[in-house]
């Protein structure tokens, strides 16, 4: 059994692209729990608190809840519940899951793979990593399963994998003459930058091309907050910042805050600005409730 192709076809709740993490926040977490106790079981009450932060911080905007994906995950034969009566899932409701003392865990024939071939664990992280969230949060998304992300091996995933464009970047830092287009930070050590970044808008992992209109310049800090949903672009080509982040500090407020409202910076002219189409998708699956009003200048 193949479990990489397995694990990539999971089936996703879909409505209108609507970005639905669930399942695969899910699994890395269990992965995360099986590399310290192969045979223990997550009983969901233990795990539930865990689970939601999880899709607080890394799940799509709206509210959502993870007995979701602990009962539906049984459906595609990587995922075993059990609860008080037996075998068998008692369904999706919060409720059910607590009252039976539903317990999940990977299923066995996943269990046994994982133990034959140490290294499968990495694939499969590496795998869910890049076919579900952007490089950006990759690093602390595994520190808070517990997981080290493994380098992706061109070769053994190409069959699930898409390929990116190694000249993406150069691209579009060229595009925006090597300056954050939110706040026009352009270091450089001699001739080479550092701390900048080409941003996609939407999400590669998501369909979004290696094109220059779905790409952002962005500083590190920038690029983070944009992933995570507090930056955004509004139509008119101007900073979003969420009216859900909160910073109180100086730099908070001139890094984060005092964007709202600025146009961005780039890109040079003759080169095409963020598609709306990819505009839009952050704006609907990534950026976090209502944009601030424009800071006064």
């Amino acid at each position: 059994m193949d479990w990489l192709e397995r694990i990539a076809k999971l089936r996703q709740w879909t409505r209108s692209g609507t970005r639905a993490p669930h399942k695969p926040l899910l699994l890395l977490y269990a992965l995360g729990r099986f590399r310290d106790d192969a045979d223990g079981g997550l009983r969901y009450t233990a795990v539930e608190q865990d689970l939601q932060r999880l899709l607080t911080e890394y799940g799509p905007p709206n509210k959502t809840t993870p007995a979701y994906p602990f009962h539906h995950l049984v459906s595609d034969g990587i995922w075993e519940v059990r609860t008080d009566r037996g075998p068998g899932s008692p369904g999706s409701g919060i409720r059910d899951l607590r009252e039976t003392g539903a317990t999940g865990r990977l299923a066995p024939d996943l269990r046994a793979a994982l133990r034959r071939d140490p290294d499968l664990l990495g694939r499969i992280t590496r795998l869910l990593l890049d076919r579900h969230f952007p490089p950006s949060l990759h690093g602390e998304l595994c520190e808070a399963v517990g997981l080290e992300p493994e380098p992706a091996e061109a070769g053994r995933l190409s069959a699930v994998r898409r390929q990116r464009d190694p000249r993406m970047r150069e691209l579009v830092l060229t595009a925006y003459e090597y300056r954050c287009a939110f706040c026009g930070y352009d270091g450089r050590i001699g001739a080479v930058p550092v701390g900048l970044e080409a941003a996609h808008v939407r999400w590669w992992a998501f369909g979004g091309p290696d094109e220059t209109e779905n790409g952002l310049c962005l500083c590190a800090l920038h690029h983070k907050l944009f992933d995570k949903g507090v930056l955004g672009v509004g139509d008119d080509q101007r900073v979003l910042v969420s009216q859900r982040f909160a910073g109180h500090s100086p730099a908070a407020r001139e890094q984060v805050t005092a964007l709202a409202g600025r146009p961005l910076i780039g890109p040079q002219p003759g080169t095409r600005p963020v598609a709306a189409a990819h505009r839009d998708w952050h704006t609907r699956q990534v950026f976090l409730g209502e944009p601030r009003p424009a800071t006064a200048a």
